[in-house]
C-alpha cells in the first residue's frame, strides 16, 4: 500500500499519462503548465524543474514529466526490445548479454525477455527473475528475489557483489547452468510462497 502522501505512479512509460494527475492535483490542465515553461525554453532542466517544483509546489515526478515533454521527450521508454538494448552495446556487452538470455530462457520454457526500467529482464509468468544492465565496461546482474541471491552469493565469489548486484566482466563466459538454477530457484521459491500465501 502506498504511503500517505505518496503519489500512484503511472504504469505508461508515456510522458502525457500524468498529467490527469497533475490537473486534479493542481487544477489546471497541462497546457497551462507547459505555457508557464515556454519564457524557460533556453534555460536548463534544473531551472525549468525549480519552477514547477520551487514556485508551484510540483512534486519531483509530476515536474519531470512536464518538463521532459516540453523538452521534446514524449516517452520514458527507450527500448521496447532486447534487440533495440544490445544494438546500443554493439561490442562484447551485446553479445555476452545475448548469451545471458539465451541461456536463461532454455531454463524455463515460460522465460520471456521483457524491457522494464530501461532495462532488458527475465520474467516466468509474474515473477521478474532478473535484469542485465550495460554498464561503460561491464555488466550488472541483478537477481531479484533476495533469498536466491543470499543462496548464489558463493556461486559468484570471484565477482565483485553489491547489495543487489553482481559486476560480470563484459566478455563473461555465460555459465548457463548458473543462470538456469537462478531461474529455477526463483521460480521455486515463488511457487513456495503461492502456496502459503506469502
Amino acid at each position: 500500500m502506498p504511503s500517505k502522501g505518496s503519489e500512484k505512479k503511472s504504469r505508461s512509460p508515456e510522458r502525457s499519462s500524468f498529467f490527469p494527475a497533475i490537473e486534479k492535483k493542481h487544477g489546471k490542465p497541462a497546457s497551462h503548465w507547459l505555457k508557464l515553461l515556454a519564457p524557460l525554453r533556453e534555460r536548463s532542466y534544473v531551472d525549468q524543474m525549480a519552477l514547477l517544483q520551487g514556485r508551484y509546489g510540483f512534486s519531483r515526478t509530476h515536474a519531470n514529466a512536464l518538463v521532459m515533454y516540453f523538452r521534446g521527450s514524449k516517452s520514458s521508454r527507450r527500448f521496447s526490445t532486447l534487440a533495440e538494448y544490445v544494438a546500443k552495446h554493439p561490442d562484447e556487452r551485446g553479445a555476452t548479454m545475448t548469451k545471458i538470455f539465451s541461456a536463461a530462457r532454455k531454463a524455463n520454457r515460460d522465460a520471456i525477455v521483457v524491457i522494464a526500467w530501461n532495462q532488458p529482464m527475465l520474467k516466468v509468468g509474474d515473477t521478474y527473475v532478473f535484469g542485465v544492465s550495460a554498464m561503460k565496461t561491464y555488466l550488472l546482474l541483478g537477481i531479484f528475489n533476495d533469498d536466491v541471491r543470499k543462496q548464489m552469493a558463493t556461486r559468484f565469489k570471484d565477482y565483485e557483489q553489491n547489495k543487489k548486484t553482481v559486476r560480470l566482466p563484459a566478455d563473461w563466459k555465460v555459465d548457463a547452468k548458473l543462470l538456469e538454477e537462478i531461474v529455477v530457484r526463483t521460480v521455486g521459491t515463488t511457487r513456495r510462497r503461492t502456496r502459503r500465501g506469502t
